[in-house]
């Protein structure tokens, strides 16, 4: 199947492009959600799709939107994509799309991180917190934290940077009650998850999830969860103490980035992104590949 970069649908009004999903509206109340081949590394999208990324994403976001519904309801409506747009379309949406409900979207990012690994690794070293959250002194990098921690982001525009931002500033931000149940509830889906995941042999470090609210004002979990794109994935098997383990996500692809050179200086993390080698393409996909295969096999 050739990789999709962009969507091209016709039949309905694009409503939004972002670093990944394509999504259009369906009616007032619906939208259907385009998992892409695109991969954004750094918060820049990088030039080179990455074959059947978009497909396996999906298929990860449904399978742990439908094991931990009974934990808060989600944006899933049910409706098959491909019932929705037209015969010559069907190619784009197949296996990569969603009809979710269209909610009033919460602008805070819920990061849970379950162990002290990339900015919150960095932070440690030079603050001893992480996003102002103190931590024992002398931990070490991959370190399992005593208990996940909440660390919210504030959700920046298309290229931007997404900005930590503590606690008090996301009760500022929606109101002390939301803000409340949204690090409750982050906390818990991370922590079912974490089990889940830990008898597939995976490690969840941390993770990422998307609120919104809606007519009701009943807080609904949005856009994907807990997958390669949204979560650091370790395989436990290499996993410890000391050093990122070699991981399911795109952490290969950002450790790649991190030696890149354009013009003879280091990538400065800003677009465009320098072009991505076949082998790292190729690797990056079979990572995607396998944790999916790992979480999701009977």
């Amino acid at each position: 199947m050739p990789a999709l970069y962009a969507t091209s649908i016709k039949s309905l009004p694009l409503f939004s492009k972002g670093k990944v999903r394509d999504v259009y509206a369906l009616g007032d109340d619906k939208l259907l959600m385009v998992t892409t081949d695109r991969l954004s590394a750094f918060d820049v999208v990088m030039g080179q799709p990455i074959p059947e990324k978009g497909i396996v994403l999906n298929q990860m976001a449904n399978f742990w939107f439908e094991k931990l519904a009974k934990v808060i309801p989600n944006h899933l409506t049910g409706i098959d994509p491909e019932s929705v747009v037209t015969v010559d379309e069907l190619d784009q949406v197949k296996g990569r799309a969603v009809v979710a409900k269209r909610l009033k979207p919460i602008l805070v990012e819920a990061v849970v991180r379950g162990y002290l690994a990339g900015s919150g690794w960095k932070d440690y070293q030079e603050t001893g917190k992480v996003c102002g959250i103190t931590l024992p002194p002398g931990l070490e990098n991959a370190q399992k934290l005593p208990e996940p921690i909440f660390t919210p982001a504030a959700k920046a525009e298309m290229g931007e940077h997404d900005e930590n931002i503590s606690f008090d500033k996301v009760i500022e931000m929606i109101g002390e009650k939301l803000a409340n149940q949204i690090r409750e509830v982050s906390i818990r889906l991370y922590k079912e998850a974490s089990e889940f995941a830990a008898t597939r042999g995976i490690i969840i470090a941390d993770t990422k999830f998307e609120f919104g609210l809606d007519d009701a004002g009943q807080l609904v979990l949005m856009d994907e969860i807990l997958t390669a794109d949204s979560s650091r994935f370790w395989p436990a098997e290499t996993y410890y103490v000391g050093a990122n383990p070699p991981s399911y996500d795109k952490q290969f692809v950002r450790d790649w980035l991190e030696t890149a050179m354009v013009d003879g200086k280091p990538w400065p993390k800003t677009a465009p992104a320098p072009a991505l080698p076949v082998d790292v393409i190729d690797k990056t996909a079979q990572k995607y590949r396998e944790a999916l295969t790992r979480l999701t096999k009977v």
